[in-house]
């Protein structure tokens, strides 16, 4: 019996060390996003990208925003065959929503949609239950889950990976739909206070001992412009000050990850509050898209004092001009 209580209890052990070294373990994970915009051309090269990305067997992929071009039309049978791309991820995807999806959905060749009916249609589409998009899933945790006075706020949310904490927001192009008419300028406030309130909980959450960085994930490129983080009518000043603020008390490594601008950069534009000085810890990733349909496969080591490495998933066969 003795024997037994031993055994067991070296094997109770011998699992916690094993799930303990695990959560340190490095990993992978890739970030895409602003694709397919000409269609049907860019079908086949969209297909060539998931099936590379499912070649890497990453961890999961994040999508950030603009699932088509402004042009598209904002149809159910669009949303179903993004929904339907998604699925052939083979590992998890997380989506973030972007503008074209729906704040642009009012454009003439977008179909004279209104926007934010548009944006019910989004929430009841791809974010229904828990679970991220991908053949396999991710269960998420949803602020609309969290927090009954944000229960409409279904698509962001966050996951844990290793020690990292990664989160999900919805902040779309064209100016966080702060413009056009009284309308959308309602719903940018509403949005907005829950986007700022989940971001001030994140960095709360990072700041536990039992995390080591986190990562944000979101459409809009907020760093377009300075005026975007001193203008009164800027729709992205209250998350830029909320993203400084948070990052230089968290004194940890923080990754923002976003599209919008079609461009890959990695670069560290998060300035200080007088906008004179970098804050050191907080790099941002954005992604290619629209023209350049490839994506960037981020490396994680949970044990390094700078966690995160990039490299560029450039497909020759999707190159418009490949190399020889």
């Amino acid at each position: 019996m003795n024997l037994l209580k031993l055994l067991l209890t070296l094997l109770l052990a011998s699992s916690s060390i094993s799930v303990h070294a695990h959560s340190f373990d490095p990993f992978k994970f890739i970030a895409l996003g602003d694709m397919p915009y000409t269609i049907p051309e860019d079908y086949v090269r969209y297909e060539q990208l998931i099936k590379a990305i499912n070649g890497k067997d990453p961890s999961f992929s994040i999508f950030v925003g603009d699932t088509k071009s402004g042009s598209t039309p904002c149809s159910d049978e669009n949303n179903q065959k993004v929904k339907n791309y998604f699925d052939q991820f083979a590992s998890p995807l997380v989506y973030s929503i972007g503008d074209n999806e729906w704040t642009d959905c009012h454009r003439a060749l977008a179909g004279s949609y209104d926007p934010i009916e548009r944006l019910g249609k989004l929430r009841s589409t791809f974010f229904s239950n828990r679970e991220s998009q991908g053949h396999r899933r991710l269960i998420l945790n949803r602020q609309a889950d969290s927090d009954p006075r944000f229960s409409k706020f279904v698509e962001n949310s966050y996951w844990v990976k290793n020690h990292i904490i990664f989160v999900n927001l919805h902040i779309p192009g064209s100016n966080n739909n702060f413009e056009r008419n009284q309308e959308a300028i309602s719903e940018y406030r509403e949005r907005n206070t829950a986007n700022i309130e989940w971001i001030k909980q994140m960095f709360a959450k990072a700041k536990s001992n039992e995390y080591v960085g986190i990562v944000f994930a979101f459409q809009a490129d907020i760093f377009y412009s300075l005026r975007q983080a001193t203008e009164l009518d800027s729709g992205y000043k209250d998350s830029l000050e909320a993203f400084t603020i948070g990052s230089q008390e968290l004194r940890k490594p923080v990754l923002l990850i976003h599209g919008d601008s079609h461009r890959l950069i990695i670069d560290q534009p998060l300035k200080s509050s007088h906008q004179d000085e970098v804050i050191e810890n907080v790099i941002r990733l954005e992604v290619m898209g629209d023209k350049q349909i490839q994506a960037v496969e981020i490396t994680v080591n949970p044990k390094a004092e700078q966690p995160f490495g990039f490299t560029p998933l450039l497909l020759k066969q999707n190159m418009r001009n490949p190399m020889p």
